[in-house]
């Protein structure tokens, strides 16, 4: 019998074991990353006091063309840079959220060091 393996099982994983090493604090809080095949979202979060700070993601209603596409996450990571800058927020620690840094990830990443985070 072939078994069919639950790929967003694995990811959650890959996901929990990484949050068991990195948290984000008040002085330099966590950036989440969660990607779907349509959308892609960013949060940051201060995990000490459970609070989102800021957040951004490709299917708000001021954001211009689709969201499943690496110039949207680009887009996504430089709002989202943009918000934290305007709170007093330069860095942050990265969580890829189990993902591959590659493609749509990486774009957010590196959209969000453009606009002035420091990770």
């Amino acid at each position: 019998m072939v078994k069919k393996i639950d790929s967003n099982l694995q990811r959650l994983k890959r996901h929990k074991r990484v949050r068991g090493k990195i948290s984000g604090t008040p002085e330099r809080p966590r950036l989440a990353v969660y990607r779907s095949n349509m959308h892609i979202s960013a949060q940051i979060i201060d995990d000490v006091n459970g609070v989102t700070l800021v957040s951004a993601n490709s299917y708000e209603k001021s954001f211009e063309g689709t969201g499943s596409n690496k110039e949207a996450a680009r887009k996504v990571g430089n709002t989202l840079a943009q918000r934290a800058l305007e709170k007093g927020i330069s860095a942050v620690v990265f969580d890829r959220g189990g993902y591959i840094y590659h493609g749509r990830v990486s774009e957010l990443a590196e959209g969000a060091r453009e606009g002035g985070l420091k990770f």
